[in-house]
């Protein structure tokens, strides 16, 4: 199990949800954190102080991690701040339920880069140093929508599943190099981005009930502590499905 004392990491999209839970499954684990956020400064701010609560440095950064130049400037601040970063979590994205006959290129096109192209944009940034240190972890937050068609749409679920192809395809580029990249696929997870209404979701869920987020940034956490597994996609659904 890697000692992640001291680690750098970057959590996108950690204002609230998975995101918090994993900047704080990674502060207890020992890790300093800068938590990313597109507008809900406030929260963000209130994370920091839970970390700090911990003692561990903690930063709150807003971005839009679906452009570069942010990208660039976000990391830049994060190496300012905290220092080289060891750990990318890309969790940022959106969701816009839509059914598909209504989805126009503009929605395809801004949920694609929420979910997708933000995280190619970011590993591309971190990886350059992760290659010279010889360590480095990065878990893509995709989602169970790959597997079943999803709820929310056709751009979602394609960007999701662009996301393991992503992870598949760096891992193999990075893997003798010190950086694992792996994936986890979380299906109906008790965040705002659950579509529909709650009780007709959990009759969806074999266990009966909707993940949590700390169950989420668990699964996370064992990605980022282990430095054997890569490439890999960890389902986390409640037996909603088998792969």
């Amino acid at each position: 199990m890697t000692d992640l004392t001291g680690r750098v990491a970057l959590v996108t999209g950690a204002s609230r949800g998975i995101g918090r839970a994993v900047a704080l499954a990674l502060a207890r684990a020992g890790c300093d954190v800068a938590v990313n956020y597109r507008t809900r400064a406030a929260h963000a701010r209130a994370v920091v102080a839970e970390l700090e609560a911990l003692g561990r440095r903690a930063i709150a950064l807003g971005a839009n991690v679906a452009v570069p130049a942010e990208v660039t400037r976000l990391v830049e601040a994060v190496q300012e701040g905290l220092g080289t970063i060891d750990v990318l979590v890309n969790n940022a994205g959106s969701a816009r339920p839509q059914p598909w006959e209504a989805i126009t290129e503009d929605d395809w096109r801004v949920v694609l880069d929420d979910n997708l192209t933000s995280a190619f944009l970011l590993t591309q940034a971190v990886l350059p140093g992760m290659r010279a240190r010889r360590f480095g972890r990065i878990v893509n937050v995709s989602s169970g929508a790959v597997q079943t068609g999803g709820l929310v749409g056709v751009h979602y679920t394609a960007a999701k599943a662009g996301l393991l192809g992503l992870t598949r395809a760096y891992a193999k580029g990075v893997v003798a190099d010190g950086v694992t990249v792996n994936a986890v696929a979380p299906a109906l997870i008790d965040t705002e981005m659950r579509v529909g209404d709650r009780a007709a979701r959990e009759r969806m869920i074999p266990m009966g009930r909707l993940g949590t987020v700390e169950e989420a940034a668990e699964t996370v956490l064992l990605l980022v502590r282990n430095g054997y597994m890569t490439g890999q996609t960890v389902h986390l659904n409640g037996g909603l499905y088998y792969s």
